[in-house]
């Protein structure tokens, strides 16, 4: 089992900076792969970026291309989202996620943290 928290949601003015951390406890960490996921109201969850276990590979969901951000840090047990040039279409609930493979699916990810809500104003 792995227990997921979410840090860092908040609300910021569009083009402001964001960044939240996702930390882990439970079965090594380091293992699994990490996903962060958004939803919006009405929408379905979606990708926003994915790292592998060692951090060598990553998924980037293209709605963020070139204003996030995604590492990693398996000796403190922590994943980081960095979140540039937000815009009003970002604003969502965001989830960490950890699974045995990395994939854009969410529905591959095990373990899921409680979310954490970002709103961008206009």
């Amino acid at each position: 089992q792995v227990q997921l928290v979410e840090f860092g949601g908040g609300l910021v003015q569009a083009g402001g900076s964001l960044r939240l951390s996702c930390e882990a406890s439970g079965r090594t960490f380091s293992n699994y792969a990490v996903g962060w996921f958004r939803q919006a109201p009405g929408k379905e969850r979606e990708l926003v970026l994915a790292i592998s276990w060692s951090g060598s590979t990553t998924y980037v969901g293209e709605s963020v291309k070139d204003r996030f951000s995604i590492s990693r840090d398996n000796a403190k047990n922590t994943v980081n989202l960095q979140m540039n040039s937000l815009k009003p279409e970002d604003t969502a609930v965001y989830y960490c996620a950890a699974g045995s493979t990395l994939d854009p699916n969410p529905r591959q990810y095990s373990y899921w943290g409680q979310g954490t809500q970002v709103t961008v104003s206009s």
